[in-house]
């Protein structure tokens, strides 16, 4: 196959709404985004981040040294958590428009890219704040441009038009989608992802699969998203156990950082529907519950509903982590088995309850689901009706195992 035989250091451009580079090295074309951003006339960029991987992988380095060469001002804000908030977007928006930023640049991983895509839009919108964007009350139809340095193989966000942020006081955590989201330039570069813990190792590949699972299944779904998916699942079957095994294993971060980029590809097609859209809440409420984890926790459930109703394009999907499966409603079961087997074998065999979730919170997260703006239009294209009665099955047959009989 091609992935045991491409160069890994040869950085490859891949277009599709956004210039994405590719390959073991890659950061190295900050040198030539920047110079690009000077030629639109940039001067003064705000750098959005969190953590302190941005330093420990040298992306700051490189960010640093490329604008000074071009002669553009870096503001940081370096304060973005997992499971961002609107006040930290504010917060970051702000010191960006009192340094004059015309663009953002985002290094980290999904929390640190959706903080600065949103970011992004306030800065070309003054006087608007994210809980207006979140809660769409204010609807942007312009952001400053954005460059995305990813470090993580799960999101997506580096080539697509989402965004995600928590409302904190009302635990909503609405997902926004416009086209002034596309970043200019990303770079996935999988030597920045080396260092990944083996629990984000996990988590943020499963992410991945379950957006493609959903980008498949969707009632809008076309036939590149279900493409998409069949090959993102491959990869991530074939290159997570390596990834585990060796951290340092730059052939399976490649394959895992394209393996998320195509999967962000595939829910720009195809959106997303119950995993995220349950997943959500979950995350509102426990900020600390990392987003992966929340998603393997639902997905067997979610399969499990909706196999009925997509049981060809399922088969065909999972053939990796599930073979043998034969496109059969009646294999709704069976399939949900597999997927939750080959969880547990990469490591995250754990259930909601093992987070802190019980039957007493079911009703609280329904109504999480159904007043939470923006998830009503996930279920609304889910290929099952979303029905409170449904959402509160798959949140309870996710509170422990699947039954084996």
């Amino acid at each position: 196959m091609w992935d045991e035989e491409i160069d890994l250091y040869a950085v490859k451009e891949v277009r599709t709404r956004t210039t994405a580079y590719l390959g073991a090295g890659a950061i190295a074309k900050m040198k030539d985004i920047a110079a690009a951003l000077k030629a639109r006339g940039v001067t003064s960029v705000l750098c959005v981040t969190g953590g302190h991987s941005y330093k420990l992988t040298g992306a700051w380095d490189h960010v640093v040294a490329a604008c000074d060469e071009q002669g553009i001002r870096i503001t940081l804000y370096d304060r973005v958590t997992p499971n961002p908030t609107t006040d930290s977007i504010d917060e970051a928006a702000k010191l960006g428009a009192e340094a004059g930023a015309q663009a953002v640049i985002a290094i980290g991983g999904g929390s640190p890219i959706d903080a600065g895509k949103s970011a992004a839009i306030l800065l070309a919108n003054p006087g608007h704040t994210a809980r207006e964007v979140y809660s769409f009350t204010f609807v942007p139809e312009k952001a400053v441009p954005i460059v995305v340095i990813n470090q993580t193989h799960g999101t997506g966000s580096e080539v697509n038009r989402f965004a995600v942020a928590t409302i904190t006081d009302l635990n909503y955590k609405p997902a926004i989608a416009y086209d002034c989201l596309y970043p200019l330039y990303s770079i996935d570069d999988p030597a920045l992802m080396v260092k990944l813990s083996p629990a984000q190792t996990r988590y943020v590949s499963i992410d991945a699969v379950n957006h493609v699972i959903e980008a498949a299944t969707s009632i809008v779904a076309n036939p590149l998203s279900v493409l998409l998916a069949q090959e993102t699942i491959r990869l991530v079957a074939e290159y997570l156990p390596r990834a585990i095994e060796n951290p340092g294993d730059l052939r399976a971060r490649y394959c895992l950082a394209y393996a998320a980029m195509i999967g962000g590809t595939a829910f720009d097609n195809g959106l997303l529907h119950f995993t995220h859209a349950l997943e959500h809440p979950l995350s509102a409420v426990k900020p600390e519950l990392a987003h992966g984890l929340g998603l393997s926790m639902l997905l067997p459930a979610v399969i499990r509903q909706c196999y009925p109703a997509r049981p060809h394009v399922l088969a065909q999907i999972l053939q990796p982590v599930v073979p043998g499966l034969k496109g059969m409603p009646d294999e709704a079961l069976t399939a949900a088995r597999g997927v939750e087997t080959w969880l547990a074998s990469v490591g995250v065999a754990q259930k909601l309850t093992d987070e802190g979730f019980g039957e007493g919170d079911i009703e609280r997260l329904c109504d999480l689901v159904e007043k939470t703006p923006s998830l009503g239009l996930l279920l609304s294209v889910a290929p099952v009706p979303g029905t409170r009665d449904r959402v509160a099955a798959i949140y309870r047959e996710s509170l422990t195992p699947l039954p084996k009989a």
